[in-house]
């Protein structure tokens, strides 16, 4: 039985699905798709992954959707069409989406300062480096929601560097799950900007900071907010920040030595209902909900007769937001490419190592998970593993064998 129909014979349970098609009818070579299947299974038998899914459609129809390997390397448990996976910063398209939600529903401007509503944001400072110090000097302007979106803000992550502004994070509780969305964002507000907002592109919390802006905006929790206005209008059942004890079978897990880089692995536990949801990376998802909402963007923001996001505001978020002035060098980032509102942006055809189209956007998760959106060739792909280490060297050959296949 080949991937795709295996796919039609066996539906994730419960979970809305989306319409599947011979990958020759939508544009899409079956051979090809075979080789980019028997490259990753080249790789699971080598003992560099564990297991994965992989999703490719097109016109709005399934070309192919197969489950690799293992779900746990200390299971036997086959890797599943509807095995769930913490898709980390995949959260932060989801969450972005739903604050240009309510933009859309007319509560704030982009340009609006974030200490508008959260007022702890007022006083902060930005940290310069200075002989092995820190000194704090004023903002030049005030941070805003269009910061957070773009990753212009001057927060950071802990484990992007280890300057002195991240190791005041490293010594801080942001990384506990036990702290609320309210209790985190004021212990962000109490530290120092790594740069001036507006200044530099540095991959951050700002996710973080957009969900609790959503909390005080909606008047929601965070998690029932994305579940009334994204999660529940698309039928994405198996997206949540945890997940039951009857799903305990169902789980993606690591290797717990990272066979690439040789790093212990420890992610977090996805039965665990934590206090803290996390907006820059808490999510669980499987591949088919994940796939509804990349079919929604993919669409122009509605799926099935039902209008998530306007047309014109999905055009904004999936531009160029960086332009020549804003800094940027970080190897999330890769050449030919920039930052939008919530994904990065291909911005020529070629420079980047791998190909792809122009206006194509997408993001990633620190475990393996990614997707892309390639409007020009109306495709989309959604790609989940558990497998921290390997997940730059996958994400290009993931292109590669994709693109391949297209006719």
């Amino acid at each position: 039985m080949n991937a795709q129909t295996a796919a039609r014979q066996t539906p994730a349970p419960q979970t809305a699905s989306l319409p599947h098609a011979k990958p020759e009818s939508i544009g899409l070579s079956t051979a090809r798709l075979q080789r980019m299947s028997d490259a990753f299974k080249r790789e699971i038998d080598k003992g560099t992954l564990p297991g994965a899914t992989v999703m490719v459609a097109r016109r709005g129809q399934i070309g192919w959707f197969d489950a690799i390997g293992r779900q746990s390397p200390a299971g036997s448990a086959p890797m599943a069409h509807d095995t769930i996976f913490r898709i980390f910063s995949m959260t932060k398209p989801i969450v972005s989406v739903g604050i240009m939600m309510l933009l859309e529903d007319g509560h704030f401007l982009l340009g609006d300062p974030v200490a508008k509503f959260i007022p702890e944001f007022a006083g902060q400072k930005v940290g310069v480096e200075y002989n092995g110090r820190l000194d704090l000097v004023p903002l030049r302007r005030p941070m805003t929601i269009q910061d957070l979106l773009r990753h212009t803000s001057g927060l950071t992550y802990d484990h992007t560097g280890n300057g002195l502004v991240q190791q005041l994070y490293q010594q801080s509780r942001l990384r506990s799950r036990k702290i609320t969305n309210a209790e985190h964002a004021t212990i962000l507000a109490g530290l120092p900007l790594v740069c001036q907002p507006g200044a530099e592109w540095n991959y951050s919390r700002s996710t973080d900071i957009l969900g609790r802006i959503i909390e005080v905006v909606s008047g929601r929790s965070f998690g029932a907010f994305l579940t009334e206005r994204i999660l529940a209008p698309l039928q994405m059942t198996e997206t949540a920040f945890h997940t039951g004890e009857a799903n305990a079978g169902r789980l993606a897990e690591p290797f717990p030595t990272d066979p690439w880089n040789g790093d212990q692995v420890q992610l977090f536990d996805m039965l665990e209902k934590p206090a803290m949801e996390s907006g820059g990376g808490g999510l669980l998802s499987t591949t088919m909900d994940y796939a509804r909402f990349c079919q929604m963007l993919l669409n122009g923001g509605s799926l099935d007769g039902i209008r998530i996001i306007g047309r014109k505001t999905l055009e904004l978020m999936a531009s160029d937001h960086l332009g020549p002035t804003v800094k940027v060098d970080s190897p999330l980032m890769p050449a030919g490419h920039s930052f939008g509102l919530g994904f990065a942006v291909r911005t020529h055809q070629g420079m980047a190592p791998f190909p792809g189209s122009l206006g194509q956007y997408f993001w990633s998760g620190m475990a393996g998970t990614f997707f892309f959106i390639d409007p020009a060739e109306h495709l989309f792909t959604v790609f989940m593993m558990q497998g921290p280490g390997q997940r730059e060297y996958i994400r290009s050959m993931l292109r590669d064998l994709v693109y391949a296949a297209v006719e």
